[in-house]
């Protein structure tokens, strides 16, 4: 399998080594693996030398003297935030990057993206009608700039015919380990154990609902009403007279900016609270359901599978464990 890595100016290194290392580590295991595949990296781009976001050269090879390939990722860009983000998109080598997208696309050349990676191949608009994922930090913005793509930020890969992407930063290896699986799920499986990386069907559980709350002032307003009512009977009339709008206006906001109803992100701040407690506190199941608004942990645990994709018991275990790491290191500087 030919892929290109088509590597854009500023360049996210992490993006861009993750895919290289996974996909070469997977070409180590697969004699193990029994797998056929093998994959064929090139790094391409639009220019002869690129350099990474942390100032690092990279030789690359321009995409019109590469051998046609069977697919091509798109690392994420070094922008991170929007403001930086919407200035790296309009740069000629993300707009001949774009070209290249596709005219590959009409070779049916698979496409994958991660990070803002999914921006560059958003702006070819193939991703239009299509469902996909971004960062969750960055879905404010993508939704803005591109409402004709079905975004589902909370999943960490979204796959379509002929395109694939992935949600923020280290998703570039759930990204690369999806390629992988297509060819041999078994060596998919053995890569991701050597590099200790467990299934990750979700991105939700890293979100923070505040901060894509601040991407609109009346969004903002709603968030900090909302957070003093989670143990109380949700009333959307209560939140838009509080908010100083009406009903129509609060929930068209919501729905632009975050892509969810009033009710849904209220729903999104229970669950937050309700990790947290689970985390920092000994309260049962049932207590904690109560402080968040919930009949009981019945209810609470469902939600959490459905909307976080973990149990109760993984929660309480992964934030235990960096709690763990995280007072050991301080009695390590102590001493």
């Amino acid at each position: 399998m030919h892929i290109h890595i088509l590597a854009l100016d500023q360049v996210f290194d992490t993006g861009l080594s993750t895919l290289l290392d996974t996909l070469s580590i997977a070409n180590d295991l697969a004699v193990s693996a029994n797998a056929v595949t093998r994959f064929d990296l090139t790094i391409a781009g639009v220019r002869r030398n690129i350099r990474t976001s942390q100032g690092f050269s990279v030789p690359v090879v321009p995409a019109a003297r590469c051998s046609p390939p069977d697919v091509v990722l798109i690392p994420a860009l070094g922008a991170k935030m929007p403001e930086t983000l919407r200035l790296a998109l309009e740069r000629p080598d993300v707009c001949e990057a774009g070209d290249l997208l596709r005219q590959w696309s009409k070779e049916d050349v698979l496409i994958g993206a991660a990070c803002t990676g999914t921006f560059v191949l958003a702006d070819t608009l193939l991703l239009n009608d299509r469902s996909a994922t971004t960062s969750w930090w960055l879905s404010p913005l993508f939704r803005e700039r591109y409402p004709r793509v079905r975004l589902e930020e909370s999943r960490m890969v979204v796959s379509s015919p002929g395109l694939v992407t992935a949600g923020a930063a280290l998703a570039h290896i759930d990204l690369a380990l999806w390629l992988i699986r297509q060819s041999s799920p078994t060596l998919a499986e053995m890569t991701a154990r050597y590099l200790l990386i467990e299934p990750r069907a979700s991105q939700a559980v890293f979100a923070i609902p505040d901060h894509l709350a601040h991407a609109d002032p009346l969004v903002q307003q709603f968030e900090r009403w909302a957070r003093h009512r989670l143990g109380e009977r949700f009333s959307l009339s209560e939140a838009a007279s509080a908010t100083g709008t009406s009903e129509r206006t609060l929930s068209r906001r919501l729905k632009a900016v975050l892509g969810k109803s009033p009710l849904s992100y209220f729903q999104d701040l229970r669950i937050e609270r309700a990790v947290y407690l689970l985390g920092t506190s000994n309260d049962n199941v049932d207590a904690i359901a109560a402080q968040v608004g919930y009949a009981d942990g019945t209810t609470l645990r469902t939600l959490l599978r459905r909307r976080v994709g973990r149990t109760v018991s993984e929660l309480r275990a992964r934030t235990r464990e960096i709690s763990s790491s995280f007072n050991d290191s301080q009695a390590q500087d102590i001493e």
